[in-house]
């Protein structure tokens, strides 16, 4: 799959599956280098929902995925 497909897909699953309509600052970048196949830290500040680059990801993989996340709005 190439980088524009993933993306898409990645797009549809955010708007689809968890209600966004854009990612938040960082978010995409941190999901391109994960479909580049490199490992990315991503330290982010509270509130920039960084379990959503697990749940979509978990999303477009086969197989199982477990994300543990705490949200408190």
């Amino acid at each position: 799959m190439s980088d524009t497909d993933s993306m898409k897909q990645t797009l549809e699953i955010l708007k689809d599956h968890l209600g966004y309509l854009s990612f938040r600052k960082g978010q995409e970048q941190v999901i391109r280098v994960i479909f580049a196949g490199k490992d990315v830290p991503a330290v982010m500040p509270t509130g920039a929902v960084k379990s959503l680059r697990y749940q979509i990801l978990a999303c477009m993989f086969p197989g199982f995925s477990l994300v543990v996340s705490r949200f408190c709005p």
